[in-house]
Formats: structure tokens, C-alpha cells, sequence
């Protein structure tokens, strides 16, 4: 009963974590309505506080006591831990969003960063309720539940021409970012991982399906 009681309370936190996670998707929203260069000012300006508070609570001192206090609950295991001085999630989120709005088109972007909020948030909680099947701390069910999120949400995006291959380019996409969940496990952040394989792989597909398809012509400003 213990270790059930634990399996419940873990799952819990984990649920809260993603409901958190569900609120990121505003960051490709305002992107679809502001400037490349303010949405890079914004982001960066929150990475670098994100990293300044991420850096001062692995230290002693009043300031961790109360972080820690008030968030310690949501960080995982590794990211509280001092020693190795990790960064949490929402670090790495707000580095992948500057350097995935630094290098990716407008439309990539926003499309990978929708995915990376529906779909990690899918992935986490059937994995962690139904996940059997485990593969480097993830699970097939888990990843079955990220492709099927990911491709709804590439279905009711807006496309830039909305020709049938840009559908199997964001379908494709997220088979990806399925993988790249799995094999950065205990490598690199899926906060970071997911999109900018995504990103990439979306790039790249274009370029070879629709080379003069325009993908920074999308969002209020284009």
C-alpha cells in the first residue's frame, strides 16, 4: 500500500508539472503576433533570469532555502541535486526558444514548440499511468501517446500553402521528436531535445519538398 501510496504521489506532482508545462504554449502565441527581434529580447531576458535563479539556488543561502521551500516539490531528482548543478526544465525551455527563434523560420518555431507543449505533456502522463513497456526510462506507450499528440496538433495548425506534404512533413517531424524524447534521456533536457530536433528535421524536409515555400511568412508579422 506504501509503495502504491508513492506511485500516486508521484504521479501527482508529475501531473501538476505538465499542467504547468500546458502554459508554455504561450510563448508560441506571442511569437505568432510579435517581431523576431522582440520575441529574441523577451526570450532571452527570461533565459538569462531563468539561469540566474537556476545558478543561486544550488548555493546555501536564504535564497534556495525559500526557493526550495516553495518549488522544491516540482524539481526532479537530478535538478535538485547540488552537487551536479543542474538546470531545471524551464531553463532549458527558455535557451531552446531563443536559439530555435534565433536560427528556425517563424513557422517551424511556433509548430515545434506547440508540439513540445501538447505532446511532452501527453507522453508524461500515459507513460507515467500506463507506460509497461520501457526503453532508457521512457516508455512505448508513453512515446505512442507523444506521436499521436504531436500529429493532431500538426493537423490543426496552419499551414503556409496547406499542401497534403506539409502534413507528412509535420507527421514526420514528430516521429523525431518521439525519438529524440526517448534517446536524450539522461543526455540532454527534452525541453530543448524535442524542439530543435523537431525544428530541424521540419527545415529540412522543406527545403528539400518546397524550397521556395516562404516559412518566416506566417504570424502577424511576416
Amino acid at each position: 500500500m506504501i509503495f502504491t501510496n508513492d506511485i500516486d504521489h508521484d504521479f501527482r506532482i508529475e501531473l501538476l508539472r505538465k499542467l504547468i508545462h500546458l502554459s508554455s504554449i504561450a510563448m508560441p502565441v506571442i511569437y505568432y503576433f510579435i517581431t523576431k527581434t522582440l520575441a529574441l529580447q523577451i526570450l532571452t531576458l527570461l533565459a538569462v533570469i531563468s539561469l540566474s535563479v537556476d545558478m543561486a539556488r544550488h548555493f546555501p543561502n536564504s535564497f534556495s532555502g525559500l526557493f526550495n521551500k516553495i518549488f522544491g516539490f516540482l524539481l526532479r531528482r537530478h535538478e535538485r541535486d547540488r552537487r551536479a548543478k543542474s538546470l531545471n526544465g524551464a531553463t532549458w525551455y527558455f535557451i531552446a526558444a531563443v536559439v530555435c527563434v534565433a536560427v528556425f523560420p517563424r513557422y517551424i518555431t511556433i509548430i515545434s514548440f506547440a508540439i513540445l507543449t501538447f505532446a511532452d505533456v501527453a507522453s508524461a502522463i500515459v507513460g507515467r499511468r500506463f507506460g509497461r513497456r520501457r526503453f532508457r526510462g521512457r516508455s512505448l506507450e508513453g512515446s505512442m501517446a507523444f506521436i499521436a499528440a504531436a500529429v493532431f496538433v500538426v493537423a490543426l495548425s496552419p499551414k503556409i500553402e496547406y499542401r497534403f506534404s506539409e502534413y507528412l512533413i509535420g507527421a514526420f517531424a514528430a516521429v523525431v521528436g518521439a525519438a529524440a524524447e526517448v534517446l536524450s534521456h539522461d543526455l540532454i533536457d527534452d525541453n530543448i531535445a524535442i524542439p530543435v530536433s523537431t525544428g530541424a528535421t521540419m527545415w529540412l524536409l522543406y527545403a528539400l519538398i518546397h524550397p521556395a515555400m516562404n516559412l518566416e511568412k506566417f504570424g502577424f508579422y511576416n
